[in-house]
C-alpha cells in the first residue's frame, strides 16, 4: 500500500464518527488503490508523486489572519484547513426558510446523506465518505429568494506539517428558491496540504441556483474537488470555476438535468502556469425532455503547466427535444506547456440539438498584427487577447459587482503570467 493511502487509512481512527458505512467505503479505496494511467478518467492526471506523500489528519483550528477575509463580505461561513471557523464567519440575516450551518454542528443530530461509489476511479469519493466529518449544510425554503451571495470559504494556512482534510458540502435549493453562491480557496501563505472535498446539490422544481467557485490555493497545495448535482423539472444551475491555483488541481462537475425544462451553464478559465497540473473533468447528464446545457471553456497553458479538460455530454433515451452546446478552446503560450482535451458526445435521443467542439492554438497572427500594426507593443497586444480570450466564460454572470471581482481576480494572475514571461524573455 502506498504511502498515501497508509497516512489516509490512519486517519480513519482517530475521526469521532465510524460506522460500518464509512468502514466500507474505507476499505473499499484501500482495496482498489489510486487510479492508474489504464483508467480513462485519469489517463492524463498520474498519481505517482502524490502516492508518495503522507498527510497528518487536520483536527485542530488554527487562527488565520482576517486580512485574508476582508474583502469577502457577509453572509459568509470559513473553514481553515479543513476547520469550521465560527469567529471569521457571520451567517445572519438570512430570510426566513435559510439554514446555513457546519456540518459538524449537526452530524451528532442526523446522518449525512450517503450513497455507494462503486467505479474504481471513484477513490478519492469513497475517502471523502469514510473520512468526512465537517462542511456546509445549506438548505433554502421554497419560493425563498436569497439576495446577497452566500459566500463559503476555504483557506489553507501553514502548519507544522503537511495536512490532509475531508469536507462534504450539502446545499438544497426547494421549489423555487433562487440564491448565489460564492466559493473561495484561498492560502494565506505556501503550504503543501492536500483537499478532497465532495460537494452535492439538489435543485427542485422551478429552483435557481448562480454558483461561482474560485481556486487560488497555493502553489504547493494538491486539491481534489467533486460536484454532483441534480436538476428536477424547471431548475437552472449556472456554474462558473476559475482554477488559478494549486500544484495538482483535479475538479469533476458531474450534472444530471432529470427534469424537463431544466438547464444549465457551466462556464470555466483554466490559467495553468509554472508546473501546475489542471484537470476538470465535465459529465452531463440530459435525462427529462426538453432540457438544455452550455458549456464553454477556455484554458491558458504557460511555463511547463499541463491542463486537462474532459467535457462528457450524454442525451439517453427519451431526452427529446434537448439542447446541448461545448465549446473549449486552449491557447499554449508556451513550447513547453501541454494541454489535452477531449470533447465527448453521445446521443440515444431524437429530435435533438447538439455541438460540441475544442481547439489548441496560439495567438492568433492576424489579430497580433493588427494590433501591432496600431501601435501596441508585442507583450501588450498579447496582454489584450489574452484576457479578452479568457474573460469570455465570465459573460454569463448577471450580478454586475460578482462579474467585476472575478474579472478582477483573472487579471491579476494574467498580470503575474506576463510579468514572468517578461523577465524570462
Amino acid at each position: 500500500m502506498s504511502a498515501l493511502l497508509d497516512s489516509l487509512a490512519s486517519a480513519y481512527d482517530t475521526q469521532p464518527h465510524r460506522d460500518d458505512f464509512r468502514r466500507a467505503a474505507l476499505d473499499a479505496a484501500l482495496r482498489e488503490g489510486l487510479p492508474h494511467a489504464r483508467s480513462e478518467a485519469w489517463k492524463y492526471t498520474p498519481l505517482r508523486a502524490l502516492e508518495r506523500r503522507t498527510f497528518a489528519p487536520a483536527d485542530v483550528l488554527t487562527s488565520v489572519d482576517g486580512a485574508l477575509l476582508s474583502d469577502i463580505p457577509s453572509p459568509r461561513i470559513v473553514f481553515v484547513n479543513g476547520r469550521f471557523d465560527p469567529a471569521n464567519s457571520s451567517t445572519n440575516g438570512f430570510p426566513d426558510g435559510v439554514t446555513l450551518q457546519a456540518l459538524s454542528r449537526v452530524l451528532d443530530e442526523s446522518r449525512v446523506p450517503v450513497r455507494r461509489f462503486d467505479r474504481q476511479d471513484e477513490v478519492f469519493a469513497r475517502f471523502n465518505t469514510a473520512l468526512a466529518n465537517e462542511g456546509v449544510v445549506l438548505r433554502i425554503g421554497a419560493g425563498v429568494k436569497v439576495a446577497a451571495p452566500i459566500h463559503l470559504v476555504f483557506v489553507g494556512i501553514p502548519a507544522a506539517s503537511d495536512q490532509a482534510w475531508h469536507l462534504r458540502h450539502l446545499i438544497e435549493l426547494c421549489e423555487g428558491a433562487t440564491a448565489t453562491i460564492v466559493e473561495h480557496h484561498v492560502a494565506s501563505d505556501m503550504n503543501a496540504h492536500f483537499d478532497n472535498e465532495l460537494t452535492q446539490i439538489h435543485l427542485k422544481p422551478g429552483a435557481k441556483l448562480t454558483h461561482l467557485r474560485v481556486q487560488d490555493d497555493a502553489t504547493q497545495a494538491t486539491s481534489i474537488l467533486r460536484t454532483d448535482v441534480v436538476l428536477a423539472s424547471g431548475a437552472d444551475y449556472c456554474r462558473i470555476d476559475l482554477e488559478l491555483g494549486a500544484s495538482l488541481s483535479r475538479h469533476e462537475l458531474n450534472v444530471r438535468l432529470e427534469g424537463s425544462n431544466a438547464r444549465l451553464t457551466a462556464n470555466g478559465v483554466l490559467l495553468a502556469t509554472g508546473r501546475r497540473h489542471l484537470d476538470t473533468r465535465l459529465g452531463v447528464e440530459h435525462i427529462g425532455r426538453d432540457t438544455a446545457c452550455a458549456l464553454l471553456w477556455r484554458g491558458l497553458g504557460a511555463g511547463r503547466s499541463h491542463a486537462v479538460f474532459h467535457g462528457g455530454i450524454t442525451i439517453h433515451a427519451g431526452a427529446d427535444g434537448s439542447d446541448a452546446n461545448l465549446s473549449n478552446k486552449n491557447l499554449l503560450l508556451s513550447d513547453s506547456a501541454e494541454i489535452d482535451t477531449q470533447p465527448v458526445l453521445e446521443i440515444h435521443a431524437d429530435e435533438v440539438k447538439a455541438a460540441h467542439g475544442a481547439t489548441v492554438g496560439r495567438l492568433d497572427d492576424n489579430a497580433m498584427f493588427y494590433l501591432r500594426s496600431r501601435g501596441l507593443p508585442e507583450h501588450a497586444a498579447r496582454k489584450l487577447l489574452t484576457a479578452a480570450f479568457c474573460r469570455e466564460a465570465l459573460d454569463v454572470i448577471d450580478n454586475l459587482a460578482l462579474r467585476e471581482s472575478m474579472t478582477a481576480m483573472l487579471d491579476r494572475r494574467l498580470a503575474e503570467l506576463e510579468h514572468t514571461e517578461l523577465e524570462q524573455a
